[in-house]
């Protein structure tokens, strides 16, 4: 029946009755043919003032539905001969029918052939013959009715009588042979509850609610009581929300008293609050609608309106086609029309129509009042039947492009004398442009003048009007503007009048409807008294632009032409101000405008007459100007859900503490568009709407914003996308799941049993709400009836089924239920016996469920036995095998037994299919398997995702879950350890769309465990994430650096000194972003740009800078830089004072003269030095800024160093350059650069400790240069040598021995030739065998050299000492020519010639002289003399042309022979009185006697010496050679002595000095001699 289905959900498709199932229809039209307004449902009721029982019926209906047969029913319908209807008889008197007893057969027939006559003759008899009828009718049935209770008293009498002799067999306590059944319905069906009583005497029943009784009358047309036939129910009209209770039937008689329960659930759709329709028109009777004339109405409406669209200002009409059957002529049924759950009535904006088979309802002129929800109500004397549908109404189109829409619903609150309040809705539509506030009109009553009422547009949506003529009537209208234009003025108000509420009471005139004006009547004045105080002043509304004061006019007498006049006084002063000083207002309610926002003021009020001035009132509190009324925050949690292919649900959080909420304007968007379009032009009440009018398969999101008097809110976030398309399943509305199976025992005592179950495998596309057991005894092999074992529907999947007989069987059933029904049972389980469980081990467990399946692993979750056995469960152990092997496959998953009630089972083979069992332990042992589960394969759906944790930027943890096979109905479940969270203090879910987050309030250490999400109506999606405590201490690390975010610095702040001695302070952030901000402090000082300070901040490379041009002793202290942006801060500071910050002032102040310094010549690098490889010290300095005419001067010790070949200048470097350092060096060297355009200076000072600096730089070169240490032997012992390439005198080298320094002695020495350095060991024995080493002191560690002096080394170097030794005597002591001949001698002929040498040797040798190789003797031509064994001379007396020739000298001993040549040439000449004579000194050069004239010595006598080695048939021995670089170094020296040769004689010693040391090397390196070297000696000491 229609009237059980509420209007609002009838044309939703969700709701239509044609895609219920078959089963379901049947179902629901039984149930709605219990609960219809119609006569046909069989009413009874006691007679209170007869004490008759009525009865009424309808024919077949009611037989049908009736528990108990019943006769049939007398009918009131006129028929022709083909039984067609011709009309129907109106009855003078009804009387009523006993249920059993009354009537006989005869006397029913009786008055069935006479209603039968009567309705014939009434078509052919006369009026006349028509009253004596209904008289003779009449007398009948009252004797008739006088007959049964004569009957009836007889009847009571005898049962009286029967209870009497046989009470003690009868009577017995009241029983439930059928208990009522919970019932869960939508808001505004109606909902009957039954049940079946017997007892004897018959029980007294009683239904209470929430244990409170129900009284009918209480609650007049909203609960109905019927008893009949034992047969007792309760009725509840329309139900709301507050009819979801338990309700209790008591049944209760002398034997005893039985209440049995049920529940009923009202649901609503969450945030939808509607009124209810008002009750359908009653028959007068008390048990509601009853059939009239016996006959039953049915309507069908058809050819329905749907959602329909208009436009302001268009026509617009809604019409039904109403079928009622059967079609009477003349009857007309009442025809209502509805806008939101209010009535409309006929007026110049709605036209209604009814044409005896179509309702239609006209909208005139269209305007946005008229959108809403309209209703159709066709109302019969069987009930009623509606029909709704939704119409929105749009803007017109604008006069001026981006002008506001209208604004609609203009009222007038509060009118009196001269002031009226009108208020009004701000429209959905601003144009595009803010709307700046709106212009409010009045007009007066028959007349077509618009008069604007406030010069300034108001923001507020309410506005006071004054000024108003008392009497007259006005309406009003409002028009919004924007700065593109004004919008279209809105509908106009209801006309009001402007008087006192008082006289609108008293009034007796009428108005004239051509005028507007009301005539009113006053009471007789009293004359001559002053009015009293105004009583009760306040504010009764306060905004920026006025404030209105409302008061109660002063009682007693003297209220005559009573007017006020209203004092201001701003607060804290105590002057009171008149505000009406010209004219006073007569209504108790006055404006203020004109008012300084902001400012406080006190109000209060006089009353005036006739008679005078009264005392004024109290003075109202102070009240501020300002709005009192704050625009509502925007809601939140905008979700759409399908509804149908055009139209989509949309629901939102409330906006939060919002006041004199009006409602709430909804938007759209089609995706990517970014274009809104309003879909409600009328605010809609609630958080849910119906958006219409969309396009199918496109995708849309929603926002919705609040609006009250104040304004508008902002709009909400966007809602995620939609797509536009039916609900679930394409339209299908919900269907009652399938039946659950598997039913086990679980547990079994003497009269009960648990039962187990598995969830069926189709739901019905909503959550299950509960399941229903039914159970039946089984008696050899034949069931019983079935039983109701719970009314109330359990949500677990386990029941105890109580009030069994122990041993015996019984077979259940069970039902699952859903919002849309409860579905049809399972099959009969197995049969059962009832007999209590005595085994010590536990019973199986149950409600195996698997979670989280991947391609290695899956969660398995299970409830432990309801039968622990002997002793408490501790324990489970899980079984697995593949779904296809045999049962002996079964095997362990853990050896332990776990326990938990869940277990996460790993390792699973991908694509394989499992089945899992568990079984649990006590003491006693392992007890009975589970069932088992349904075969899983281990795999990993497409499109699985995981719990994300998340830490968002306040610090909040949260857990994330998302799934992409979400339907309309999935729920997201999240669990702590399997086990559904109902506390909501410590995790807070909030779900989106398909994703879920569960917050966590205050993360801590009892939120440790293993967090899960299971979506509902989905495929099993679910996943879990692990909270440990390692995982804890991670993320409250993170949630602490989110909560607290530092801006990280890639630097810390740091102070660096700029050109000219400027500052610079400067950090680097890592990373900020453009809104970042920096403050300067100092001292907790926030410093600003300035001359003294330059700020800087580059938000590309996150460089902060602060730039001052200088220090002063104000700056000490401490600087930092304070980072923002957004909630990341940090800051670091740099702390400038004591020694710190002088020498900071000091670099900054020197700094600054270098700056000047620079502007001329000047040093870029200062004077200093560097040593070369070469050991050269270079002094250098590096100049810039120099120009032709800059001079640069060199002194030492303040005397200028001329320029010569070791200064220089290139690249910009000036270079001096000391090539063999010595203590003569040491001194205060200076450069001087100087031009016209300043001078510079640089000083070096190498005295004392910069000369020891210098000297140890040197001595390093020369360390690190040393060749290792090598041996070698000599003819006078060993020597161990090292090489270095410069040797400066003021080096330190100390020889050691065994780690000990050498003390050194005549047999051991050391020295250094050149640049070798050696350590000589004479007479070597094996005492000197060990390790030896040189050390260089370089100031600082120094450099050591060893070599070792042992074994086959020693034995090598002492052999050849041995040998070198006996070399050397032979080489000492064989014959030589030391002092050279001149090779080449010319001489006069007739000239004396006399040639000396000294000759050596020991023994002393042989002296020979050849000529031509021919041996001569001397005579006395040619003198040769031998004497003192070292001088030979060579004497001719007289030298003539045959004494030229080739002479030579030779000297022989036992040790060797050598000998000497030279060449005489005679020439001619004039003879000469004197004699020459030449004798040749050490190195070979001719000289003169001394005796020789001068002039002579200038004769053409030469003699010349070469260098070069004398033949010798000496014995030479062999040397080891020295290396390339030794070779090298003689040759350098041999060079050396060259140059030595060639100086003056006052060098002599220094050149003998060199030869001496050259011989000495020479021996020691292995060349042969020369033959008229000079006898070698011995090298100094050192």
């Amino acid at each position: 029946m229609s009237g059980s289905i509420p209007f609002y959900q009838k044309h939703h498709l969700h709701y239509d009755r044609g895609y219920r199932s078959k089963e379901t229809e049947s179902k629901l039209s039984q149930y709605q043919s219990s609960s219809r307004y119609t006569a046909g449902s069989s009413t009874s009721t006691t007679s209170r003032s007869r004490g008759l029982k009525v009865s009424s019926h309808s024919g077949l209906e009611a037989s049908r539905l009736s528990p108990v047969p019943k006769r049939a029913k007398p009918t009131y319908l006129a028929v022709d001969k083909d039984n067609q209807i011709i009309g129907y008889v109106v009855p003078i008197f009804r009387g009523s029918q006993e249920y059993a007893a009354g009537l006989s057969d005869t006397e029913e027939a009786r008055v069935r052939d006479t209603a039968a006559y009567m309705a014939r003759r009434d078509l052919f008899t006369s009026g006349l013959e028509m009253e004596r009828s209904e008289l003779i009718s009449r007398r009948e049935a009252m004797r008739g009715s006088a007959e049964r209770i004569s009957l009836n008293k007889r009847i009571h009498e005898h049962e009286e009588h029967f209870k009497r002799m046989n009470e003690d067999s009868l009577m017995h306590t009241p029983e439930f042979v059928i208990k009522p059944r919970s019932h869960t319905v939508w808001e505004k069906q109606c909902v009957r509850l039954h049940c079946t009583v017997s007892g004897w005497p018959d029980p007294r029943v009683v239904w209470y609610k929430n244990n409170v009784a129900i009284d009918p009358l209480a609650s007049p047309g909203k609960y109905k009581l019927e008893s009949r036939y034992n047969v007792h129910s309760l009725e509840i009209n329309r139900c709301d929300f507050d009819d979801t209770a338990q309700y209790r039937v008591s049944a209760m008689n002398s034997k005893g008293e039985l209440s049995a329960f049920a529940s009923v659930v009202v649901k609503r759709f969450k945030g939808e609050i509607e009124e209810g329709l008002p009750e359908p028109r009653r028959d007068s009777t008390e048990d509601g609608p009853v059939s009239e004339y016996g006959i039953t109405f049915k309507t069908h409406i058809v050819d329905k309106f749907g959602v329909s669209f208009g436009r302001e200002g268009e026509t617009m009409s809604l019409g039904c086609t109403v079928i009622i059957y059967p079609a009477l002529h003349r009857y007309q049924p009442e025809v209502q029309w509805y806008r939101d759950d209010v009535l409309l009535s006929a007026s110049k904006w709605y036209h209604m129509h009814w044409s005896g088979d179509r309702a239609t309802l006209t909208l005139t002129h269209l305007n946005k009042e008229d959108e809403g929800l309209y209703t159709l109500r066709v109302t019969t004397k069987s009930g009623y039947e509606t029909y709704s549908a939704y119409v929105f109404v749009r803007d017109a189109d604008a006069e001026i492009e981006g002008a506001p829409g209208a604004p609609l619903d203009v009222r007038c609150l509060d009118a009196n004398k001269d002031y009226i309040i009108v208020t009004w809705k701000q429209p959905a539509v601003d144009g595009g442009n803010s709307i700046l506030g709106y212009f409010v009109d009045r007009c007066e009553v028959g007349t077509n003048h618009w008069i604007q009422c406030n010069d300034t547009p108001v923001k507020f949506a309410r506005f006071p009007v004054t000024g108003l003529v008392e009497g007259r009537s006005y309406i009003f209208r409002v028009r919004a503007v924007n700065k593109s234009g004004m919008s279209h003025p809105s509908r106009v108000s209801e006309p009001v009048a402007a008087m006192d509420p008082a006289d609108r009471a008293r009034m007796r005139g009428t108005s004239a409807p051509w005028t507007g004006q009301i005539i009113v009547t006053e009471e007789e004045p009293a004359e001559g008294v002053v009015p009293g105080r105004p009583l009760e002043l306040q504010v009764t509304e306060a905004t920026k632009n006025y404030v209105v004061l409302s008061w109660k006019p002063p009682a007693g007498k003297g209220l005559e032409g009573v007017m006020y006049y209203v004092e201001k006084c701003v607060s804290d002063t105590d002057s009171w101000q008149r505000v009406n000083t010209e004219i006073p207002v007569k209504s108790p309610r006055f404006a203020l405008f004109d008012l300084a926002e902001g400012k406080s003021y006190s109000f209060r009020v006089r009353c005036c007459n006739s008679a005078g001035v009264g005392e004024p009132s109290d003075p109202t509190e102070a009240t501020t100007v300002g709005d009192k009324l704050d625009i509502p925050s925007a809601p939140s949690k905008v979700i759409p859900t399908n509804n149908t292919d055009t139209s989509v649900v949309v629901s939102w959080e409330a906006s939060r503490d919002a006041k004199e909420l009006v409602g709430y304007y909804i938007e759209a968007s089609m995706v990517g568009s970014n274009v809104w379009e309003p879909c409600n032009n009328k605010p809609v009440n609630g958080t849910r709407f119906f958006c219409h009018g969309l396009i199918t398969g496109e995708k849309y999101v929603f926002r919705v914003r609040a609006v009250n008097a104040a304004g508008l809110s902002q709009f909400s976030p966007d809602s995620e996308p939609v797509e536009v398309k039916a609900a679930i399943g394409g339209g299908i509305p919900h269907a009652s799941p399938a039946p659950p199976y598997g039913i086990t025992v679980l547990e079994c005592v003497r009269d009960s049993m648990v039962l187990g179950w598995k969830q069926p495998n189709f739901i019905g596309g909503a959550d299950i709400t509960g399941y229903f057991v039914d159970y039946r005894e089984v008696i050899d092999g034949v069931p019983g009836r079935w039983h109701e074992a719970n009314i109330r529907a359990v949500s677990e999947r386990a029941y105890r089924v109580s009030d069994l007989k122990e041993n015996k069987k019984y077979q259940f059933q069970v039902r699952a239920a859903n919002m849309a029904g409860v579905g049809i049972p399972s099959l009969p389980s197995d049969t059962f016996l009832c007999e209590e469980w005595t085994i010590a081990v536990p019973g199986p467990p149950y409600d195996l469920q698997l979670r989280e399946v991947r391609s290695d692993s899956l969660v398995l979750l299970w409830k432990p036995p309801v039968y622990q056995g002997r002793d408490p469960v501790n324990g489970f152990y899980i079984d697995i095998k593949e779904a296809e092997a045999p049962e002996e496959a079964w095997r362990g998953v853990n050896t332990k037994a776990t326990e938990k009630t869940y277990i996460k089972i790993k390792n699973l083979k991908e694509a394989e299919t499992y089945v899992f069992r568990v079984r649990a332990q006590n003491k006693a042992g392992v007890g009975k398997t589970s069932d088992v589960t349904e075969p899983v394969p281990a795999l990993t759906k497409p499109g699985t995702k995981e719990i994300v944790v998340d830490v968002d930027d306040d610090g909040i943890v949260s857990l994330n879950f998302e799934c992409c096979d979400v339907t309309q109905d999935s729920k997201f479940v999240w669990s702590k350890n399997y086990e559904e969270m109902t506390d909501s203090s410590r995790l807070t879910v909030e779900t989106k769309g398909n994703k879920s987050k569960a917050v966590f309030s205050t993360l801590g250490e009892e939120d440790i465990g293993i967090y899960s999400c299971l979506v509902t109506h989905t495929d099993g999606a679910s996943s879990s994430y692990t909270l440990s405590e390692e995982e804890l201490k991670r993320l409250l690390v993170i949630s602490h650096d989110h909560k607290f975010p530092i801006i990280p610095l890639k630097s810390e702040l740091a102070v660096e000194l700029l050109e000219k001695g400027r500052v610079r302070f400067w950090l680097q952030a890592e990373k900020i972003s453009a809104n970042g901000k920096v403050d300067y402090v100092f001292n907790d000082n926030v410093l600003s740009q300035g001359e003294k300070y330059k700020m800087n901040f580059d938000k590309n490379t996150g460089v902060i800078e602060m730039i001052m041009e200088c220090l002063t002793p104000a700056d000490e202290g401490t600087f930092t830089f304070q980072l923002t942006d957004g909630k990341a801060t940090n800051q670091s500071s740099l702390v400038l004072i004591g020694d710190v910050f002088k020498e900071l002032q000091k670099e900054s102040e020197f700094q600054k003269k270098e700056w000047h310094r620079k502007q001329g010549p000047h040093f870029i690098e200062y004077l200093g030095y560097e040593v070369t490889p070469e050991c050269c010290v270079v002094l250098k300095c590096k100049v810039g800024n120099m120009k032709k005419d800059t001079t640069a001067l060199w002194y030492k010790d303040g005397r200028e160093i001329k320029a010569d070949n070791n200064l220089g200048f290139t690249e910009g470097v000036l270079k001096l350059e000391i090539a063999q350092i010595s203590k003569k060096d040491s001194g205060v060297y200076e450069v001087v650069l100087k031009d016209d355009r300043g001078k510079d200076t640089s000083t070096l000072n190498l005295t004392d400790q910069g000369f020891k600096d210098l000297m140890n730089e040197v001595f390093s070169f020369i360390a690190n240069s040393s060749t290792p240490l090598k041996i070698t032997s000599t003819d006078q012992g060993i020597r161990l040598y090292t090489f270095v390439s410069y040797y400066n005198d003021l080096l330190q080298v100390t020889w050691h021995y065994k780690d000990s320094a050498i003390a050194f002695s005549d047999r051991i020495k050391s020295g250094v030739v050149g640049e070798q350095l050696w350590l000589q060991i004479s007479e070597p024995t094996e005492k000197d065998m060990g390790k030896y080493a040189i050390e260089f002191s370089d100031g600082k560690g120094g450099l050591r050299r060893t070599v070792e002096l042992s074994g086959q080394a020693f034995d090598d170097a002492f052999a050849e000492f041995q040998r070198l030794k006996a070399a050397a005597i032979a080489e000492r002591n064989r014959a030589r020519v030391a002092g050279g001949l001149p090779d080449v001698v010319t001489i006069q002929e007739g000239k004396a010639l006399n040639l000396t040498c000294n000759i050596s040797g020991d023994p002393v040798p042989e002296v020979t002289w050849l000529k031509n190789d021919r041996e001569i003797t001397s005579d006395d031509h040619c003198i040769l003399k031998f004497e003192s064994g070292k001088f030979a001379s060579f004497t001719i007396t007289g030298v003539n042309t045959s004494d030229s020739g080739k002479y030579s000298i030779l000297v022989k001993n036992k040790y060797g022979t050598e000998s000497a040549d030279f060449t005489v040439e005679v020439i001619e000449g004039t003879p000469d009185l004197g004699i020459t004579s030449y004798w040749t000194d050490a190195e070979g050069n001719v000289v003169y006697s001394p005796n020789t004239p001068e002039e002579k010595m200038k004769s053409p006598v030469t003699g010349t010496k070469t260098q070069k080695r004398k033949d010798s048939v000496a014995k030479t021995l062999a040397m080891d050679k020295v290396g390339d670089k030794k070779e090298t170094q003689v040759q350098k020296d041999e060079e050396k002595v060259a140059v030595e040769e060639s100086k003056s004689e006052q060098n002599k010693d220094t050149k003998e000095e060199i030869a001496e040391q050259l011989v000495t090397s020479d021996q020691s390196e292995g060349p042969e001699q020369p033959a008229n070297t000079a006898k070698e000696t011995e090298p100094p000491s050192e």
